[in-house]
């Protein structure tokens, strides 16, 4: 049962459901249930959940999860932080430091491995007027960058990693969670927005210099609401590039959407069909741009209903 929002609880209430094993924090329509006994932690789940639901001690969760000091003498040298799913570590540890985004990168991998109930890209996704676009792009193309600069300026996030469809429907689902931004990124946003709420970050992983950034609380409390998906656009950053938007081949953005989804072979047949609709009720287009103001332009006209 709902019991109010993570950011009405006391930072020393929320440390203790923690450490304790009851606090389940809700993301979309899935509930995760978090053990963690670290401060840090808590402190980061305080600041970038604040609007999303919470329960105690609930009957169901979809996930059971923890991140605690591996069982062993880097407890007390050099430590270390494991994450674990239903009491088995899929990861090798890491530095104690990182703990808070371990945490985020260990949920978006328990929804990419286990939610089969759905079709998973690895693509940002967000939704204006009812629509939806997706945005997948490999590692380094702006994505994240292009995916935080719309939900900061009126697009509704539905994610930034995880782009969730129903294969029925083909109706995307929103999880609302915060965005992972890195190196130069950080700094670009922080520019832009310098209202936004950050959590911790950290220095020295294998993805450099990270952090999270707060959702929209209006994307949150929508959580619920999917979008039917209208575009398909893969975003690259180029320093100096003026915007240019260009319409892609259908056949090229079933082969590229194919491979950048999680549960493409394992779906099989409903896969291949998911990807096939998808595509087909979809405009697809490659994106270049170098400057954030040029890309919001460009979407709005795409939102409009213009592009063609």
């Amino acid at each position: 049962m709902f019991q109010g929002r993570v950011g009405d609880l006391v930072l020393r209430d929320l440390h203790q459901h923690l450490r304790d094993g009851s606090f389940a924090l809700q993301t979309g329509t899935l509930l995760s249930r978090v053990t963690c006994p670290f401060e840090d932690v808590a402190r980061s789940l305080h600041v970038l959940y604040a609007r999303h639901p919470f329960q105690i001690a609930p009957e169901f969760a979809d996930f059971h999860v923890e991140v605690r000091q591996p069982r062993n003498l880097r407890r007390w040298f050099r430590q270390q932080a494991e994450f674990l799913i239903d009491g088995d570590p899929p990861f090798e540890p890491l530095p104690r430091d990182q703990a808070p985004a371990f945490l985020e990168w260990g949920l978006n991998w328990s929804v990419a491995a286990s939610c089969h109930q759905w079709f998973s890209i690895h693509a940002a996704s967000l939704e204006k007027n009812g629509r939806a676009v997706v945005l997948p792009a490999p590692p380094g193309s702006g994505k994240s960058t292009l995916c935080t600069a719309l939900a900061l300026r009126g697009w509704r996030l539905l994610s930034d990693e995880l782009t969730l469809i129903d294969p029925a429907s083909l109706n995307a689902h929103a999880l609302a969670r915060p965005i992972n931004l890195k190196n130069a990124s950080i700094d670009l946003i922080r520019a832009f927005e310098p209202a936004a709420t950050w959590g911790p970050e950290t220095y020295d992983t294998s993805k450099g210099r990270v952090t999270h950034l707060q959702p929209p609380a209006d994307s949150v409390d929508r959580m619920l609401e999917t979008a039917q998906p209208r575009w398909i656009v893969f975003p690259r950053y180029q320093a100096g590039a003026e915007p240019l938007l260009t319409p892609r081949t259908k056949p090229q953005t079933f082969m590229d959407l194919a491979e950048n989804a999680f549960n493409y072979s394992t779906l099989g047949e409903t896969g291949f069909d998911v990807v096939g609709r998808l595509v087909d009720q979809c405009d697809c287009y490659d994106f270049s741009y170098s400057r954030l103001d040029d890309a919001l332009e460009v979407f709005e006209w795409i939102a409009s209903g213009e592009a063609p």
